[in-house]
């Protein structure tokens, strides 16, 4: 009976992450059909097709690059350092911002009538918007240098991650003992460390950018648009022929990942080759470190979220004004506020269900199995997406509400998983022995001992799957039939055409409800911590 009771939980932890995943798996069956042969003569006959190939490649590999590139420049220059701890401080509200409300905000930003340019007009001498392609360029430029940097944030996150061990300071100030430069050290000691364990990250961010859709509409060519974008349209077109043209396009993206990761690979024996046989000599001026090299990107990201709000209130604001000629809060006070509860109930009733599951994982689960969840990480969206709705159909939930939460774990839990593996995989346990020798249960333990000293990865991991919720734009479509309207769906839409002020107030909203999540689970933390001295 008593070895019943410790396995009750354990299928319990299978039994609700099978629900969240699994289903995926027959409702791909569906997109069988785009692997016909006749179906794949029509895409590649399609004159779309190639150029928007082309499109996703050149954006999402140039995201990935630069996004990599950034990243290890921040961290080289920065760790360690005073500055470092600064910049993990503001990652959170970074991460916070939503890859669409940051794609509207640089449009507000560069685009050839937005707000740089309108600075620069009385000096270029411009009546009239530049004839520029600042966004939305037919090669995907604009859309992979955005994504680039959004992403860097991301890989910033991680790396502050695997920064935190306390060996690879060591080895720093050791090689720094022995006379060798920062870059160097870097170079020769802490890379050939660090860029393995970002493997999975990166595949993430490849398998974002070339998958995304949200993103790609508001900054990416709009004839022929991205392969995600022209795959989404064809899935969506009521034409049954169309609709297995799609399918093979997804087939396609997955293959297109599939190729990109093996050159990846290439490309890091490659570099690996060049760390075998290291030489010992010093390089001169080698101890540079510019420190400044952080603020271009957090006041980029500042910019982006001043621009929105500059737009959410602008009055009458015509081409070369750099500032609107009044302020009005009629954008506001016309706001439809069904889009932000539906938002607010979808993103906390998600992040409620994902924590739960997530924490009867963490404690019961097989650990073996945990590196399987994060497949949908690094895999495009959009076959999972099609899969997720195909699954609601073949069970007659398309278009509930139960329907689209479901669709949300599938990215929700993977993220709060990440949040909080490694807190307890670190937690003391040496209390836990304690507690059980005082004879305390299992989920007693957990109640009054673990999750209390656990409290703030656990409100971060919430808000982060809060966060995530929040911005999922495929998932919701498909699941919800296009029922449920979001602000992520809603600023989306607006983003194509129409009314900047009403675009620019539900970017906001988009922003300011991740915002209030973190801002809550850090007042909560501190709050929780304010009699406790060693939660501060």
């Amino acid at each position: 009976m008593g070895q019943c009771r410790q396995c009750l939980p354990g299928a319990l932890a299978i039994a609700g992450m099978a629900v969240v995943f699994l289903p995926v798996l027959p409702g791909l069956l569906p997109l069988a059909q785009g692997l016909e042969l006749a179906v794949w003569r029509g895409l590649l006959a399609d004159a779309q097709t190639l150029v928007a190939l082309r499109v996703t490649v050149i954006s999402s590999v140039v995201s990935t690059l630069l996004a990599l590139l950034l990243a290890l420049l921040l961290t080289m220059a920065l760790y360690p350092g005073p500055r470092w701890p600064a910049l993990q401080r503001r990652l959170p509200a970074l991460l916070a911002m939503p890859h669409a409300a940051f794609a509207i905000g640089a449009f507000f930003l560069l685009a050839p009538s937005g707000w740089l340019a309108r600075w620069l007009a009385p000096l270029a001498g411009w009546d009239v918007p530049p004839d520029w392609q600042t966004v939305r360029d037919p090669y995907g430029l604009s859309l992979g240098l955005l994504l680039a940097v959004k992403e860097a944030i991301f890989l910033l996150w991680m790396l502050a991650a695997v920064l935190q061990e306390g060996a690879l300071q060591r080895q720093m100030t050791l090689a720094r003992s022995l006379g060798y430069g920062r870059w160097q050290v870097w170079w020769l000691c802490l890379l050939p460390q660090v860029l393995p364990r970002l493997g999975w990250p990166l595949l993430a961010v490849l398998a974002y950018g070339v998958s995304v859709v949200d993103v790609a509409l508001i900054l990416g060519p709009g004839s022929p648009p991205s392969l995600a974008v022209l795959a989404w349209r064809w899935l969506a077109d009521p034409e049954l022929a169309l609709q297995a043209r799609g399918a093979a396009a997804s087939w396609l993206l997955l293959l297109v990942f599939l190729l990109l990761c093996g050159c990846g690979l290439l490309l890091w024996r490659l570099l690996r080759a060049a760390w075998r046989q290291p030489h010992g000599r010093r390089w001169a001026g080698a101890s540079w470190q510019p420190r400044w090299l952080a603020w271009p990107l957090l006041g980029f990201c500042y910019l982006l979220a001043l621009a929105l709000l500059l737009w959410s209130l602008a009055g009458p604001w015509f081409f070369p004004a750099a500032l609107p000629q009044s302020w009005t809060l009629a954008g506001w006070q016309q706001l439809d506020t069904a889009p932000l509860f539906t938002s607010l109930g979808l993103g906390l009733a998600s992040a409620g269900i994902g924590l739960a599951l997530v924490l009867l994982w963490l404690e019961c689960g097989p650990p073996a199995l945990s590196r399987w969840l994060y497949l949908p990480l690094i895999l495009p969206a959009l076959p999972l997406a099609a899969g997720q709705y195909h699954a609601l159909l073949m069970a007659g939930l398309a278009g509930s509400g139960f329907g689209v939460v479901w669709s949300h774990l599938l990215w929700v839990v993977p993220y709060m998983l990440l949040t909080l593996y490694k807190p307890y995989l670190e937690f003391d346990t040496r209390m836990i022995t304690l507690a059980r020798s005082l004879g305390l249960s299992h989920w007693q333990r957990c109640w009054r001992i673990k999750w209390p000293l656990l409290l703030r990865p656990i409100l971060a991991a919430l808000a982060i799957g809060f966060a995530v919720s929040i911005a999922q734009y495929l998932p919701t479509l498909f699941a919800g039939g296009g029922r449920f309207a979001t602000v992520t769906t809603e600023a989306v839409a607006l983003s194509s055409g129409g009314n900047r002020r009403v675009l620019a107030v539900q970017a906001m909203l988009q922003l300011v409800l991740p915002m209030l999540m973190f801002a809550l689970a850090t007042l909560l933390g501190q709050w929780a911590g304010r009699h406790r001295q060693g939660w501060r």
